[in-house]
């Protein structure tokens, strides 16, 4: 998978023209106070289901209180330090505390992590007790579903939830790999779509979401994880020769290009 650097502080600049899809800021307040609130969520639609796409990249269903973040990939720090090369031992803790923002503001039902949760099978018993109580914090008082990932195809001791290959809720199906030309409902991660566009004369790479209003890949939600570029061919073999959009993770708000304006590293 190819990984092109994000540009974490380039300002996007939406697209005036209506053809784009611009999305919409949800109407919806997050209980939390945040002066950002209303810019950081915008509605897409799938399946003819109305969601959430938060610019933090996960995916809120006001109708049933779900919350749905792709490839947290936990402990890819202390992974890759057993190979011997050294990352700051922080993502965790920094993608614990993105999810526990995102929970605050939404007070889910429900979350589902759709797969890829952990990089290696051993992430669990890697947890420090610290990172542990989180976790356990974060799903006191709601269901938490955890779908098999190819990292993680096998359910974890102590760290509560569900584990299941795929779950299925009305019109949407949740699982991690997307499918080849993905069926009506699919919601899927596991290609980290990012999308690279020029501003202002400045060539631009952010996380996305990729649809076409008939299935939906996630950006990944981990804080080490890369993306794939969406004009690679894994996102054609998804959308085939349906028209899809990159709903890009801004400074705050999203942004949506279509995929054919976007460009190939």
């Amino acid at each position: 998978m190819s990984a092109p650097a994000e540009a974490a502080r380039a300002t996007l600049i939406p697209n005036p023209s209506p053809t784009e899809g611009r999305l919409r800021p949800s109407s919806t307040g997050d209980g939390g106070g945040e002066r950002t609130a209303l810019a950081a969520r915008a509605t897409v639609i799938v399946a003819s289901t109305t969601l959430d796409a938060d610019c933090l990249g996960a995916l809120y269903w006001p109708e049933h209180g779900l919350l749905v973040v792709a490839d947290l990939h936990l402990e890819k720090g202390s992974s890759f330090a057993r190979r011997g090369s050294l990352l700051p031992p922080y993502d965790t803790v920094e993608t614990l505390a993105r999810l526990a923002r995102l929970i605050a503001r939404y007070a889910p039902r429900l979350v589902i992590a759709l797969g890829d949760n952990f990089h290696d099978g051993g992430g669990p018993a890697r947890l420090s007790p610290e990172d542990r109580a989180s976790l356990t914090a974060l799903q006191r008082g709601r269901e938490w579903i955890w779908i098999a990932g190819n990292h993680d195809p096998d359910p974890a001791d102590c760290i509560g939830g569900t584990f299941t290959e795929t779950f299925v809720l009305g019109a949407l199906t949740f699982r991690h790999k997307p499918s080849s030309d993905a069926p009506q409902g699919e919601i899927a991660g596991h290609l980290h779509p990012v999308a690279r566009v020029v501003q202002r004369g400045r060539a631009v790479s952010r996380r996305c979401y990729a649809t076409d209003g008939n299935a939906l890949v996630m950006p990944a939600f981990g804080a080490y994880t890369g993306g794939l570029n969406i004009r690679d061919r894994a996102f054609a073999a998804v959308f085939g020769v349906r028209k899809f959009t990159a709903h890009m993770l801004g400074d705050g708000r999203l942004y949506a290009f279509a995929a054919s304006r976007c460009l190939a590293d």
